[in-house]
């Protein structure tokens, strides 16, 4: 029976130690939960910002592609109406000339002349002005 009695004692210490672990073991668990939950909360912010920072990147490099187009027609606008001004000057002008050549002491249209040719080069300056302020 003393044979026994060991196997029994023996039986009974085992099933001890296998009911309850240690509470080595479950605060070693716990930290390494924990530990672990928080570099994963690190890791997940981390990837949030970069994927925020690739989303406003894209979005600001959109705006800035249509923002060039927008400058890029508006100053074709006004050089093609610059330039449209800049060939009636030079017709108002020839005209002038041609007008002083002819004029004699009876006819005064020069005058009517000057005022258009004043008129289109203050129109000029004007759009000048503007693409100046545009560049």
């Amino acid at each position: 029976m003393s044979n026994n009695t060991e196997l029994a004692t023996d039986a009974a210490r085992t099933r001890r130690t296998t009911r309850r672990p240690s509470a080595k073991w479950i605060v070693l668990i716990w930290i390494l939960l924990i530990g672990a939950g928080g570099v994963s909360a690190y890791l997940y912010s981390n990837h949030l910002k970069e994927s925020m920072m690739h989303q406003l990147n894209a979005n600001w490099q959109a705006k800035t592609e249509e923002l060039k187009a927008d400058y890029s027609a508006q100053l074709s606008t006004l050089s093609t109406e610059v330039n449209t001004l800049q060939s009636k000057v030079e017709a108002f002008n020839e005209l002038l000339e041609f007008t002083k050549d002819n004029t004699t002491d009876k006819t005064d249209n020069s005058n009517k002349l000057y005022t258009q040719l004043s008129e289109v080069k203050k129109q000029l300056a004007d759009l000048q002005k503007k693409m100046d302020l545009l560049k």
